[in-house]
């Protein structure tokens, strides 16, 4: 059985956090001390610890982090989901950051992602697909955002079945990672996954490359010579860059699609192949359909699965999880322990948009790695990209901003709003109101109506 330890300093929060977690038959310890926390996790193992953020003592849930990292994994929950939040807990090691007040679905999928269960249940959209979030990064797919978790369920979905998939996105947001995950997650994973740019070469040497030819094919074909297509067998051939093709070569393509056979160059002879095919581009194929630069009938035929590989500025919370990952192999290379981004270094990285997606963050890092003089990764060792006043105005401003990142529903956003007011004024209740424009009564039935508790400070600064 399971044992999870909730921190919170409202005794309702964790009765309430108690009966979700025993209803799913995990064994649940609670406290409302940070400093009893401490204590019990020294007496027993705890698989979760799940804590505020805020909690009316000396310590804080970031501190429990920092002090129970490496013992378990750690949720935080927080009544102020700003971009600070997330970076805080995220540089901390945190496994994920729950905003209050909180969905019973969504905190349940939360925690058994933490604790590994893998448990996908019936027509629960909230719950995690079999084997979630540790079996992706190990395939380097690393993120905790929506459009990754969607992402994440998507391959979960397609993996076992034997479809063509046809995954899009810009360059550099990981569309091979995203093949390599189908791959390993299908009943094929032991066989050869076996990757080709066809962007990469000239239409006979693909062709040549791909189907193989037979002995006498060409000048220097002295021997008959496998294909990349049959080194595939029954295993995943990925064709990235499937966008860079000729019709010519579409045309070979698609009847090794239909027919489920080849033929090498220069050869008389059909060869079956078994090999489940994963196309990748970061072109518009309909568009190149439209415009008569693309076969349709190809298209269709690769695209019997298309996912998408979201840019890395529509997840902007990952930035400081793939920078954390992307220093630690920086750091190593230029063989330098110690260390570690500034906070607004993490920010500036966090505003700036990334045209070139993850692909431009690792390099980055590695760059700014290199040239800081410190173990503190400051925000002037960045690229000179990063140093633009635009990307500095952004950074200052990104915590609001992040109110919107994820396109929330109105009340949602109400929400989060008053959260981001209560947080300005220090919880001053007579402030609030003023800058929402609203009577205190509308104020405490707004903090109601989202669960929300006020303070009790009511001096007013100026």
């Amino acid at each position: 059985m399971k044992n999870i330890l909730v921190v919170d300093d409202d005794r309702a929060s964790c009765e309430v956090l108690r009966e979700i977690f025993t209803a799913q038959g995990w064994r649940v310890e609670t406290t409302q001390s940070p400093d009893e926390a401490l204590r019990l996790a020294q007496r027993e193992k705890f698989d979760l610890v799940v804590s505020d953020i805020r909690l009316e003592a000396k310590l804080t849930g970031l501190d429990l982090l920092k002090e129970l990292r490496g013992q378990a994994p750690v949720i935080l929950i927080t009544g102020f989901g700003t971009l600070d939040a997330a970076v805080a807990a995220s540089r901390e090691g945190a496994w994920d950051l729950i905003s209050k007040p909180f969905k019973v679905k969504e905190v349940i999928a939360a925690v058994r992602r933490a604790l590994g269960a893998g448990v996908e249940a019936a027509g629960d959209e909230a719950a995690a697909p079999s084997a979630f979030l540790e079996p992706y990064e190990q395939t380097g797919l690393v993120g905790r955002a929506p459009a990754m978790l969607e992402l994440y369920k998507e391959i979960a979905r397609v993996a076992p079945s034997r479809s063509t998939v046809l995954i899009i996105g810009e360059s550099g947001t990981g569309k091979e990672l995203v093949a390599q995950a189908i791959h390993q997650h299908s009943a094929r994973a032991k066989a050869p996954f076996v990757p080709v740019n066809c962007g990469a070469l000239a239409e006979t040497l693909l062709e040549a490359e791909l189907f193989g030819y037979a002995r006498g094919a060409f000048t220097g074909a002295i021997a008959d010579h496998r294909g990349l297509w049959e080194e595939a067998e029954r295993g995943t051939l990925f064709l990235d860059e499937i966008g860079e093709t000729t019709q010519a070569f579409q045309v070979k393509l698609l009847r090794a699609l239909q027919e489920k056979e080849i033929r090498r160059v220069g050869s008389t002879k059909n060869v079956r192949v078994d090999a489940r095919v994963v196309a990748a581009t970061n072109r518009d194929l309909e568009k190149e359909v439209e415009n008569k630069s693309f076969r349709e009938d190809l298209y269709y035929r690769l695209s019997t699965v298309t996912l998408r590989a979201p840019a890395l500025r529509e997840r902007r919370s990952d930035i400081p999880l793939l920078a954390e990952r992307f220093l630690r192999g920086a750091a190593e290379n230029a063989r330098r322990s110690g260390c570690r981004l500034s906070e607004e270094t993490v920010k500036r990285l966090v505003a700036y948009d990334w045209p070139g997606n993850v692909r431009e963050l690792e390099s980055s890092i590695e760059y700014a790695a290199l040239r800081a003089r410190g173990d503190e990764i400051a925000p002037e060792d960045l690229p000179l990209k990063l140093q633009s006043v635009e990307v500095r105005a952004a950074a200052a401003r990104s915590p609001l901003a992040a109110l919107f990142d994820d396109l929330p529903t109105l009340d949602d956003l109400e929400r989060r709003y008053l959260l981001h007011v209560l947080e300005v004024v220090g919880g001053n209740r007579t402030k609030a109101a003023s800058v929402l424009g609203i009577d205190r009564r509308t104020l405490y039935r707004m903090a109601g109506r989202f669960d929300i508790r006020l303070t009790e400070n009511e001096e007013v600064s100026d």
